[in-house]
């Protein structure tokens, strides 16, 4: 496990003596880009959802993505120089998210990140998408130095890591989910009350409304600290089903914040027992507002970075090995985490 060369060195002209790094994410349903000092201070997060398009299929679809971020990609890398203040010539290197993710939406922002570094003679730091997450802790104005350990819950992932470094071979997976992420258990429970995409953020609103002690759901108990929650959406599936509809719509708000509840439990009973001293959230569902009160102690990812952004995967780049031609130019995207 060695320590990652910052994406610094590199032929972008310095304004004002700041060099910034151009970050850019296209892993799934959000097209970001950003601009980033190498002292970690965001100059600009520009972030165009896709949600309104994805919702009317109650989830992403992945080639629909992918030609909505070539429609994206270059005027959201343009809006967050203009935000920034910034032009290319200020850059000292490309960010950009190599993986895991939907592999067309990363292509795109692959093969944006290339050319652009290409053109400038600019070092490309391929970032993991999951450092990125991480990483979103290590920027201004309140950055967290290692170590400490931090539970990564979003729609695709849901993982507990002890950090001991700011590069990503500093990272060490303790558990991980043994079936659905958290954010996907939050997304098909939504789903199931017939609430609309995306999921996590309609059941968070409706819990608000509901008692969270009105449905005694399950909380897997599995070895170690990994996580499972397929029993607990087939809880929730049994649950609904039972309900006549009448019935069903004066509970659904129960139903969801009993949902969230067991969630929130295994994710917050998880973390303590692993953290002995700092803990940490990041990821979208780290956003969600019962998360973040079952753990106040926790160090958490402010809202803005939560959800996938460009500002984590330039913050990201300053601790991953930058790569220049012809080693960029043959850069593949993957889905799946090593």
């Amino acid at each position: 496990m060695g320590e990652g060369r910052t994406a610094g060195a590199g032929g972008g002209r310095e304004r004002g003596g700041r060099a910034v790094i151009l970050g850019i994410e296209t892993s799934c349903d959000e097209t970001a880009a950003a601009v980033v000092e190498r002292d970690g201070r965001v100059r600009s997060n520009v972030v165009s959802s896709q949600a309104e398009l994805h919702a009317r299929y109650g989830g992403v679809v992945p080639e629909l993505a992918s030609r909505r971020h070539l429609e994206l990609v270059s005027p959201v890398v343009r809006e967050a120089l203009d935000r920034a203040g910034a032009s290319l010539g200020d850059a000292e290197a490309v960010a950009v998210t190599a993986g895991p993710g939907l592999v067309g939406a990363l292509l795109v922002g692959l093969s944006a990140a290339k050319a652009l570094a290409w053109a400038r003679g600019l070092p490309l730091a391929p970032v993991d998408h999951l450092h990125g997450h991480v990483a979103s802790l290590f920027l201004e104005p309140r950055p967290l130095d290692p170590p400490f350990t931090c539970l990564l819950a979003s729609g695709g992932h849901t993982l507990l890591l002890d950090v001991r470094d700011r590069a990503w071979e500093g990272v060490r997976v303790l558990g991980t989910t043994l079936d659905d992420a958290a954010g996907e258990a939050f997304d098909k429970g939504a789903r199931l009350l017939g609430l609309p995409y995306p999921g996590g953020a309609a059941i968070d609103r409706l819990a608000r409304e509901g008692d969270p002690e009105a449905y005694a759901f399950p909380v897997a108990r599995v070895p170690g600290l990994d996580f499972s929650f397929s029993g607990l959406k087939t809880a929730l599936l049994y649950a609904v089903r039972d309900l006549p509809p009448a019935e069903l719509e004066v509970r659904r708000a129960d139903l969801a914040a009993s949902y969230q509840r067991a969630i929130v439990r295994a994710l917050a009973g998880r973390l303590e027992a692993a953290a002995s001293g700092t803990a940490a959230i990041v990821g979208g569902v780290a956003a969600n507002s019962e998360l973040r009160s079952a753990l106040p102690d926790a160090v958490a990812a402010p809202l803005e970075l939560c959800s996938d952004n460009a500002a984590m995967i330039a913050s990201a780049a300053r601790y991953t090995r930058a790569l220049t031609p012809p080693e960029s130019l043959v850069l593949d995207a993957y889905a799946t985490a090593a």
